[in-house]
């Protein structure tokens, strides 16, 4: 039997979302509410990140060990995860397990927010900004990205920094909790052997004191651009590059043409950048990337490698963009679609990866696009459709970092 998409919303705003599939040996379910960093105010930043720390901290139910002990007497596969547009609480169990799954999943949702496990888990938090300052790509990423969208919150840091998590109060938290983890904001995602009538009325009686606030988010493309800049660090002795370009929103037509032509660009393996970079021995990383957001999105290309090489290192990769174009073939579209299509497939296999998929669909973009049809996209795009995207969105970068030791 096809798999088949179900959907709901219940009255108080929840919407539920699944692909049911009667042959599958497995279920997965996934609350994903619709904020993250880009939500925040800038007083606030790594709020969102915080609160999903938060969820497993316990509710009036249970403590922080017997939800631990509960997920793990179902055998769950069970995590969560704060990007910039998006708090995902998932769980991947057998089909029989999925209703004490949801069960466990919808009271996390409404935690205790102690005021001592507050206060506990800040230092947690302010431990793991301290561990990412140690790792130079996520400085340079950050910074690069704070300077490229400037005041607008897409260039918030999803941990915070350690300023603004010392300050906030567990309060604070709270009233963002309060304003932005309600029904009408969260979507509830399913995926695998499930009935879901039955799975809609117990997510109807779990959630029914959940409220609905009206929040919503500005989705307008920001303005961007920052120019380029210096970091210097004692701390590292490579150095760095990063570059940021605009690039087609998530909902974009375009979104399929800019993520193969990127991968031509600058994919780990058999892109432009390994062959000029990596295989010559010029630099030790080297990659291209895009990462489509509500409203907008953008490119990043970034390398690493003895500082004395850098400045050739950056010749190259400008060389490397301004000849991609000319230099694009055939046999380059057929291995990076089958590369796609390929990657598109495998995923589909899961439940896990099919409830993330449509989970993130709805809660970001409030549609739902069956993997076959998101397939047929990826195998029509043709070389005209990558030099389009090309011509609409240069990958000429109007954001560039660079890390260097200290002077």
């Amino acid at each position: 039997m096809p798999v088949e998409h179900r959907s709901a919303t219940l009255p108080n705003g929840l919407r539920i979302v699944a692909e049911c599939d009667p042959e599958a040996h497995s279920a997965a379910c996934g609350f994903f509410v619709r904020t993250g960093a880009r939500d925040e105010d800038r007083a606030l930043m790594g709020v969102s990140h915080f609160l999903e720390h938060m969820m497993f901290k316990g509710t009036e139910r249970y403590s922080a060990e017997d939800l631990n002990r509960e997920f793990d007497a179902i055998g769950a596969r069970n995590n969560a995860y704060t990007s910039s547009e998006v708090t995902c609480f998932y769980a991947h169990v057998l089909p029989e397990r999925l209703p004490r799954a949801l069960d466990l999943l919808a009271d996390m949702l409404r935690p205790a927010l102690r005021p001592d496990d507050f206060e506990r888990e800040k230092g947690v938090i302010l431990e793991e900004i301290a561990m990412y300052k140690d790792n130079p790509f996520w400085v340079l990423y950050e910074e690069a990205v704070e300077r490229h969208f400037g005041p607008h919150p897409l260039g918030h840091r999803v941990l915070g920094t350690t300023e603004t998590i010392t300050a906030l109060s567990r309060d604070a938290m709270l009233d963002y909790f309060n304003r932005r983890y309600s029904a009408d904001n969260t979507t509830l995602a399913l995926a695998g052997r499930l009935d879901f009538d039955a799975v809609a009325a117990d997510a109807r009686r779990l959630t029914a004191h959940w409220s609905p606030t009206r929040v919503g988010r500005d989705a307008a493309r920001p303005r961007t651009g920052a120019g380029h800049f210096e970091l210097r660090d004692a701390k590292v002795s490579r150095a760095y590059v990063l570059a940021l370009a605009d690039a087609p929103a998530a909902d974009d037509p375009r979104r399929y043409a800019a993520a193969m032509l990127v991968q031509i660009l600058g994919a780990p393996d058999n892109s432009r950048l390994h062959w000029a970079l990596i295989e010559s021995g010029l630099a030790e990383e080297a990659q291209a990337a895009y990462d489509p957001r509500v409203g907008t999105g953008e490119f990043y290309v970034y390398a690493s490698g003895d500082p004395a090489r850098l400045p050739r290192i950056w010749e190259t990769i400008q060389a490397q963009i301004d000849a991609l174009v000319p230099s694009l073939t055939d046999d380059d579209l057929e291995r990076f679609r089958s590369r796609f299509a390929t990657a598109y497939t495998l995923g589909g296999e899961r439940p896990a990866d099919r409830m993330q998929r449509v989970g993130r669909q709805d809660a970001t973009l409030r549609t739902y696009t069956t993997l076959e049809h998101e397939l047929d996209r990826i195998n029509a795009v043709t070389l005209d459709d990558l030099r389009a995207v090309a011509a609409d969105f240069p990958l000429a970068p109007t954001t560039v970092g660079r890390l260097l030791p200290a002077a």
